[in-house]
């Protein structure tokens, strides 16, 4: 059985989500794992002395637990796919010799935890300036709402510090454009992965 991990990083509201379900639409066998599922409960995500919840930062996320159902999918893919949580693949299919099974890891600090970052064999990283991205952000609502002055105060400046950590560490991004179209993102990683699909299937 072969085994093949996608990650998809990057700014808030670079459209991480929207690539990783085109993908995951169009890949056979795949299975999307959202960070953005982990997040701690409100009332334990502490504040700093702005008064701005620190959610832009690992301990802000239960990251064990994500661990804890990607060594899941690791040991047995086609049973994660039966029972995991995560949407799975209409094309999904079962323990065949010669299939590959793709996770796709989806989040703004997944190349931020090295446990994660380490058994991926592929990353991308979505850019976005600042203009722009504090547009789509303040466009969105969410749940608790952002105050007033967090993109500033918090997640604009925790974003810069946190991709600082990052390309200090991290190996091998393929960074995208965030102001590209969606056809051309997604052009972008799905011939990145099928030729990585293609070399798996090839070494049999």
């Amino acid at each position: 059985m072969k085994k093949l991990i996608i990650g998809i990083g990057g700014v808030t509201n670079g459209g991480k989500s929207t690539l990783a379900k085109a993908i995951h639409e169009i890949v056979p066998n795949s299975c999307i794992v959202a960070q953005d599922t982990y997040f701690k409960e409100d009332f334990i995500v502490p504040v700093d002395s702005n008064g701005f919840k620190q959610y832009d930062v690992l301990d802000a996320l239960y990251m064990d637990r994500m661990m804890g159902d990607i060594q899941a999918w690791q040991k047995d893919p086609p049973s994660f796919l039966s029972d995991y949580r995560c949407k799975t693949s209409s094309a999904a299919i079962p323990k065949t010799p010669g299939v590959v099974y793709v996770l796709i890891i989806e989040g703004f600090l997944i190349f931020n935890y090295r446990p994660l970052n380490e058994i991926m064999d592929q990353r991308y990283f979505l850019t976005l300036p600042y203009e722009p991205c504090k547009g789509r952000r303040c466009s969105r609502v969410y749940v608790p709402p952002d105050p007033p002055g967090y993109f500033d105060g918090h997640v604009w400046p925790m974003y810069l510090k946190n991709r600082k950590e990052m390309e200090e560490t991290v190996n091998d991004l393929v960074y995208l454009d965030g102001m590209k179209s969606r056809e051309e993102l997604y052009k972008t990683v799905y011939d990145g992965i099928t030729s990585e699909l293609q070399k798996l299937l090839d070494a049999n």
